[in-house]
């Protein structure tokens, strides 16, 4: 029964959480954030209190639910050795002692790299940033495609039922890095299920600690057990020692594949009670005492990790690497991200808001940000620009690395400033009218000015622009653009009297 229940949870939670990130078309409503929310290392650095103590006390309490029924990366490692399992009917998993130096290394390490500004490997590791950008990078383009090819078929039926949505790389080195994560992971789950969760996993190794003083937990009942191994071979964390009737409760998941295992009820998940072991020959109390201080010094070292963590909003900022396209010099961050600086210790790359942005403008970045920020979100307006009352990206964030704005916080938000460059104006260099630019500003930072004769040509106020690439994105000046977009460190707040705006129609530009 417990197994039921867990498997259901799962498969509801699993699922909705990915159809979070693969709905394009906003049906789902915006409830479904909580499915984000509810992550481990989002709360964390989102400060959310209320769910980093429900995690907390989920787990002395029960043990690793959350790796078992929340995690979406737990449950997709789930799925895959379930699938083997099908494939190798006879497959069976064998104890293995634990990797506690490669745990606690990876740990320290990312650690060590978060306070100094290096996210990139939080962000890599955390197995829900890194599950989400499995989903935008390589699931999402799959499912694109079957959008596309429902829509040709209804249309041929005269039922449009379906719309066709355009299908392009995000990020070249994104999309190898979330094919990297599908197959290393993929590959460990189908060889020896948990292998990801219980070596390399940083969440892994903080609630593995905790499970080990869980007040529920999954024992071997010594009258019962006949040490027949079924359940060792069916625990897909590898944590059952058969021969000794132990459990090493830092790797189990609470699965519960053992229980339903056990043909003689000799595995119980039941009130943990503490048992007396008992010492083989001359060396028991000596190897006892080697295993307490080993374990003395763990409590240490996570003891240590976890109260520097906490000191973790003082991080260190590097420098913002320049890019070429465009001679932009700092990226564009999303609306809400306040400043660069800030919005680099707080992103993990999950790459939701890319997911979710309608005009498709947030992409990840490489090295816009530093090492420490590849794969963080920016905008680039090759393929649209921000729509002007738009705060979706906002919405969605998980960690808050993104503010969440309201429309008119947004209208008054300068993300970054207008460029113009008059050599590259076709009006400038081929005497002919446009003004496109100046059309798709929602705020007229750009306004067209008497030039020769009946021509006009831009005129710029960066003052009052909010940096949303609609000049940008319609300047056809060919090869390079005639205006475009400087990010700004810092966002500011601006002041745009109602005059300025008032002969501007936001709606017919798609605002």
């Amino acid at each position: 029964m417990l197994k039921k229940i867990r498997v259901t949870v799962s498969v509801i939670l699993f699922t909705f959480i990915t159809l979070y990130f693969l709905d394009f078309a906003g049906y789902l409503p915006g409830q479904f954030k909580v499915l984000t929310e509810i992550q481990f290392i989002p709360a964390l650095l989102a400060l959310n209190v209320v769910v980093l103590v429900a995690l907390l006390v989920l787990t002395l309490l029960f043990g690793r639910v959350y790796c078992s029924s929340i995690c979406p990366m737990g449950i997709f490692q789930d799925v895959v050795a379930w699938v083997s399992k099908k494939i190798r009917k006879k497959k069976k998993y064998t104890f293995s002692k634990a990797k506690n130096v490669l745990r606690w290394s990876v740990l320290g390490i990312t650690l060590v790299a978060f306070l100094f500004g290096f996210t990139f490997l939080l962000g890599l590791l955390d197995p829900y940033g890194a599950y989400g950008r499995i989903v935008t990078h390589v699931f999402r383009p799959a499912y694109l495609a079957g959008n596309n090819l429902l829509e040709s078929i209804f249309t041929s039926f005269g039922n449009h039922t379906f719309y066709r949505v355009s299908i392009y790389n995000l990020s070249v080195f994104s999309t190898i890095t979330a094919l990297v994560t599908l197959f290393v992971i993929g590959f460990l789950a189908w060889k020896n299920g948990r292998t990801y969760c219980n070596t390399i996993c940083p969440v892994g190794t903080v609630l593995g600690f905790l499970s080990k003083f869980s007040l529920f937990k999954v024992q071997l009942l010594d009258e019962q057990c006949n040490s027949c191994g079924l359940c060792a071979f069916k625990c897909k964390a590898s944590c059952i020692d058969v021969k000794n009737k132990e459990i090493d409760y830092s790797r189990c998941v609470t699965c519960f594949n053992c229980l339903e295992a056990c043909k003689r009820n000799g595995v119980k998940y039941t009130l943990a009670i503490p048992k007396k072991k008992k010492e083989d020959k001359g060396t028991s109390a000596f190897t006892s005492e080697k295993n307490k201080s080993i374990d003395e010094s763990k409590r240490r070292f996570l003891s240590t990790t976890l109260i520097t963590s906490v000191a973790a909003g003082s991080l260190l900022a590097q420098e913002v690497l320049p890019k070429r396209e465009l001679k932009r010099q700092t990226p564009i961050a999303p609306p809400g991200a306040l400043n660069v600086e800030r919005f680099r210790e707080k992103c993990i790359s999950c790459h939701l808001c890319v997911s979710k942005c309608p005009s498709r403008v947030i992409k990840p970045a490489f090295l816009e940000y530093g090492l420490g920020g590849m794969m963080q979100p920016k905008l680039y307006f090759d393929r649209g620009y921000c729509n002007y009352d738009c705060t979706i990206c906002s919405e969605v964030c998980p960690t808050d690395a993104l503010v969440r704005l309201t429309k008119e916080e947004k209208h008054h938000t300068q993300m970054g400033r207008v460029n113009f460059i008059l050599e590259n104006c076709i009006v400038y260099y081929d005497e002919t009218s446009c003004g496109a630019c100046s059309e798709h500003c929602p705020t007229q930072a750009v306004r067209m000015v008497p030039y020769k004769g009946a021509l006009t040509i831009p005129e710029t106020n960066t003052d009052i622009c909010v940096g949303c690439g609609g000049c940008e994105y319609v300047c056809p000046a060919i090869p390079f653009k005639a205006i475009f977009v400087e990010g700004l460190s810092t966002h500011a707040h601006i002041e745009i009297e109602k005059d300025e705006i008032e002969d501007i129609d936001v709606d017919d530009f798609g605002f």
